[in-house]
């Protein structure tokens, strides 16, 4: 069980997500444990899975060869995922591995920008995110993080792409509420790694747990903001506030 969110950002990437991880025999589940679920590759690039570990730990070793390789200095971002797709279909096929156990986020230099790529669940093929189309959230949480996501979009960056500051709020935000709402196999603590462009190049680190401790700080402060906007909407004047229209049977 797991709950990925991925942003792409004006100045930066992130990729956060939750610490559970669930055994089982067979379909019955049998213990909930904390574990690691983004990995930082050669400094430069984050993958984070959701599904078989096995098949992470393959695909981790696949980008990490690929930077060593050269695979990341293609030209274009779309050659590299396809490339990087094709190398990991190719390892999962080699053990007769089918589609549809595994699926990855992946933030990556190339080009000289910045990328996000969702590697499908379903049959892992490559999706870009763009300016237009700047998050996802991928996991047996996903029912729960596009809506909000959606929501956050709609109220706070409709015109665009979030700075990674504010990225870093809606993926905790959202990362919190996954877990906070879920029926279960997604728990915290909230893991999130950022990609960004330093003096010395692109540059991938985990957040400390201070500096997440800061933004769900953030997060509780606006969640009591709008708690404390309800107790002004419930002290208005009854004439400030119609009365909810009557309808009749018949309409």
């Amino acid at each position: 069980m797991t709950i990925l969110v991925g942003i792409k950002c004006k100045d930066g990437v992130l990729i956060g997500s939750d610490s559970s991880a669930t055994f089982a025999a067979g379909q019955i589940r049998t213990i909930e444990q904390t574990t690691k679920k983004i990995e930082i590759v050669n400094g430069k690039i984050i993958v984070a899975g959701t599904g078989q570990i096995g098949l992470g730990q393959r695909f981790c070793n696949q980008v990490e060869q690929g930077w060593k390789n050269g695979v990341f200095k293609a030209q274009g971002a779309i050659t590299v995922v396809t490339k990087m797709c094709g190398l990991a279909r190719t390892d999962f096929t080699s053990t007769q591995a089918p589609m549809g156990q595994y699926g990855a986020l992946v933030a990556f230099p190339a080009d000289h920008q910045l990328h996000l790529c969702e590697f499908a669940t379903s049959d892992f093929q490559p999706e870009l995110k763009t300016d237009n189309i700047w998050y996802v959230s991928m996991g047996s949480g996903q029912l729960i993080a596009d809506p909000f996501l959606g929501f956050m979009r709609k109220v706070f960056w409709s015109d665009g792409m979030p700075t990674l500051q504010d990225g870093i709020f809606i993926a905790t935000w959202t990362l919190q509420h996954a877990i906070d709402v879920n029926a279960g196999g997604v728990n915290g603590p909230i893991q999130l790694a950022v990609l960004k462009n330093e003096k010395s190049g692109p540059a991938a680190k985990m957040l400390t747990q201070d500096e997440m401790d800061e933004h769900q700080q953030n997060v509780s402060g606006a969640m009591e903001h709008l708690r404390q906007y309800m107790e002004t909407v419930a002290g208005r004047s009854s004439e400030a506030i119609p009365d909810l229209p009557k309808f009749s049977p018949n309409h």
